[in-house]
């Protein structure tokens, strides 16, 4: 069975208080997280199955956050439109869906 991926491109991606990039790219390929900045350096990466992602609270619904080596990074992903009539979740939360599933969690 072919490993859950994802991609998602104009993500801000903070640290604590701290944006560290305004247009980054989320990506969980071959087993792996990457958080890349919008030219493609790497800010930080890990196995999916050592990352949490989780929605916080009283958050609007393109936020996440992700526990990546110890280290919380807030996510907020872009939505595109989606089909007119064709309803489909958030950005979030196909993120985090993507890493439990990849994580082998299926909570």
């Amino acid at each position: 069975m072919a490993e859950p991926e994802f991609t998602a491109t104009g993500v801000r991606i903070g640290k604590g208080l701290r944006s560290l990039t305004r247009a980054g790219e989320v990506r969980i390929r071959d087993g792996r997280l990457r958080l890349l900045t919008s030219y493609g350096s790497e800010i930080d990466s890990a196995p999916v199955r050592a990352v949490r992602a989780s929605k916080p609270w009283f958050a609007p619904e393109d936020r996440a956050l992700a526990d990546v080596n110890g280290t919380r990074y807030s996510l907020t992903l872009g939505d595109q439109d989606p089909a007119p009539g064709r309803p489909r979740p958030s950005s979030a939360r196909r993120f985090i869906e993507a890493v439990r599933k990849a994580g082998g969690r299926e909570d």
